[in-house]
Parts: C-alpha cells; sequence; structure tokens
C-alpha cells in the first residue's frame, strides 16, 4: 500500500483543559466570527459570545474537533447520554 492510498487520519477530540487558555480563548474566537451566531433581535457582544461558548465546553455540551487532514479546528454540539427521544 503506497501512502496516497491510505486512510486520511481520523478527526481527533481535543479537551479544551488541555489547551493554553489563550490557545483556547483564540479557538473560541475563530469559531464565534466564522459561525456568525444569531442571537435574534438582541445584539450580543463577542465576549458574551466567547464567554457563552466556553460555558458549553465546560459542561460537556460542546466539543473541540481537530481534523489533521484539513488541519481545522470545529466545535461541535455534543449529543449527551441518555436524553435522546423514542
Amino acid at each position: 500500500m503506497t501512502p496516497d492510498d491510505s486512510e486520511p487520519p481520523e478527526p481527533v477530540t481535543v479537551p479544551p483543559h488541555e489547551l493554553p487558555a489563550d490557545v483556547l480563548r483564540r479557538v473560541v474566537e475563530s469559531f464565534v466570527l466564522r459561525e456568525g451566531t444569531e442571537y435574534g433581535v438582541r445584539d450580543v457582544s463577542l465576549e458574551d459570545k466567547v464567554a457563552d461558548v466556553l460555558r458549553q465546553l465546560e459542561r460537556g455540551e460542546a466539543t473541540i474537533i481537530f481534523d489533521p487532514a484539513t488541519e481545522s479546528v470545529d466545535i461541535v454540539a455534543t449529543r449527551r447520554r441518555g436524553l435522546t427521544r423514542r
């Protein structure tokens, strides 16, 4: 098998506590700015949006994913066990 035939590496979950605080903040800021999150009628500051995402990461409601194939980072909602409806 040649290197071109190999499967791309799988995305990796990055625990937020393993990132230095300044790097974590930049990752979250980049995500918030890229997503252009809409909060409705009222304006929400960048600081408030970042704080909201940081809280979601702390509570396990969101996860940081690094994709080595694209060398990109994303934050995704986490499916909570036991909360799926049937």
